[in-house]
């Protein structure tokens, strides 16, 4: 989920921030259980990358009515790169599993349902429209 490569006509301006949306839509029945996994395993790689100051903040969304299944997501989690050399260039999240998760094995497991249990997942990096600008 962290390393997103792109095409973008104009890149962002050097040392500001960059945002990237990470939309996921589960299977009926298990957003729930996502969001449970997710909590658990993901969330704390993201956190603590906000704590090395990768990331400047990280935050989830959720439809509050819902849509057609066609435009159907369940969860939007947004981020908040220190700047887009950092969301990037390699990083060694595997070191931070390790850390954070030393039964591996549990780990994959939960990562890998965490996944089985999404129809759909993407990515988008945003910029901000100035609409007063001339």
């Amino acid at each position: 989920m962290l390393n997103s490569g792109f095409a973008q006509t104009t890149p962002p301006a050097p040392g500001q921030p960059f945002v990237v949306e990470y939309y996921y839509k589960t299977k009926w029945g298990h957003a729930d259980e996502f969001l449970r996994l997710f909590k658990k395993n993901h969330y704390p790689l993201l956190k603590k990358q906000v704590d090395m100051g990768r990331m400047l903040k990280v935050w989830m969304d959720q439809p509050r009515y819902h849509a057609t299944e066609d435009g159907r997501w369940d969860y939007r989690v947004t981020i908040v790169f220190k700047n887009a050399t950092l969301a990037n260039e390699p990083f060694d999240e595997d070191a931070l599993k390790k850390q954070l998760f030393p039964d591996q094995d549990t780990y994959a497991r939960e990562e890998q349902r965490r996944f089985e249990v999404l129809d759909a997942h993407w990515d988008v990096p945003v910029k901000t429209v100035d609409l007063d600008a001339k």
